[in-house]
């Protein structure tokens, strides 16, 4: 089989112990280094704290590992031409031997095919602003339409199209609830402006959720538990909007199009919030790594 997977998440999931999927690009793309390594560490160590087993998750030399070695993570986090992996391109990676850090659709993918149930990231992406002209809409959706997998993240990035990204999912039949909320976060914010038709608060009332989908034996599809940044860390509302209008103009003004418009919008918001985004950011990713841990600690305790 082309998957290895780790000694600890194997025995992991043989016992029925908890085990968190994690993703790899946040710590090859999203962050600079040293500080990205840090934070794979740190991710790793927080969902340890919680009784679970970390599986950060990357494809090394053209084979897709589930649970990493430290030196393995350090590889990630160091090495120059690490790529960044949708779930279409691990054929790819896989026939070339090529090594990537893993993006939300290819974690869920290799996730599930190891027989994790739980994975913890940022934010989803979604559908793109101004998608009538370019239709463009991530990867993600469509995977967690196929995938059984439950994902908690901080809703979808701001820059996005919020509405038209909820009503995607919902189209494709992807379960969403707020945790502790009935509002749908904004990934920098608490909340996007949308509300969501369901809210679950409590580990256990996720892990019951994930049993239903098993009992109905309802089609394949990915439950998105969307935990929001606490308010007192997320991006300041106000600073928030004028960046990313700004955003938004020097994108149209420089031409930026494609696969180069998230990046490009990112690194804007980070730059001239003075790192504030970085830390909404940040803030997110920990809260929803420490949930997960506590869902799939319920969820083994079924």
């Amino acid at each position: 089989m082309v998957l290895v997977v780790s000694e600890e998440v194997r025995e992991a999931i043989g016992a029925g112990r908890p085990v968190v999927a994690l993703e790899s690009t946040i710590i090859a793309h999203g962050l600079p280094r040293p500080r990205n390594l840090r934070v794979a560490l740190e991710l790793e160590e927080a969902v340890r704290r919680e009784g679970a087993v970390p599986a950060t998750i990357a494809v090394l030399d053209g084979r897709p590992h589930v649970g990493l070695t430290g030196r393995q993570v350090e590889r990630v986090a160091n090495e120059d031409g690490i790529r960044k992996l949708g779930h279409r391109d691990l054929p790819l990676a896989v026939a070339c031997g090529a090594s990537g850090a893993t993006t939300v659709s290819a974690t869920a993918l290799l996730a599930a095919r190891a027989g994790v149930r739980v994975f913890a990231t940022g934010g989803l992406g979604g559908v793109h602003r101004q998608w009538t002209a370019t239709q463009d809409e991530s990867a993600d959706l469509g995977l967690l339409a196929r995938t059984r997998i439950t994902v908690v993240c901080a809703g979808v990035k701001s820059i996005l199209d919020v509405p038209a990204t909820l009503q995607r999912l919902e189209t494709l039949g992807v379960a969403v609830a707020g945790y502790g909320t009935d509002r749908f976060p904004g990934f920098y914010l608490s909340d996007s402006g949308h509300p969501v038709d369901w809210r679950l608060d409590t580990p256990g009332q996720v892990a019951e959720v994930m049993r239903a989908q098993d009992l109905l034996g309802v089609p394949d599809s990915a439950l998105v538990v969307a935990n929001p940044v606490p308010p007192d860390e997320q991006l300041d509302p106000d600073v928030h909007a004028r960046v990313l209008a700004d955003a938004l103009r020097a994108c149209e003004d420089e031409g930026v199009t494609g696969q180069a418009v998230t990046p490009f919008l990112l690194d804007h918001l980070v730059r001239h919030t003075d790192g504030a985004s970085l830390s909404a950011n940040l803030a997110a990713v920990r809260g929803n790594v420490r949930l997960a841990a506590r869902i799939a600690a319920a969820w083994a305790q079924a």
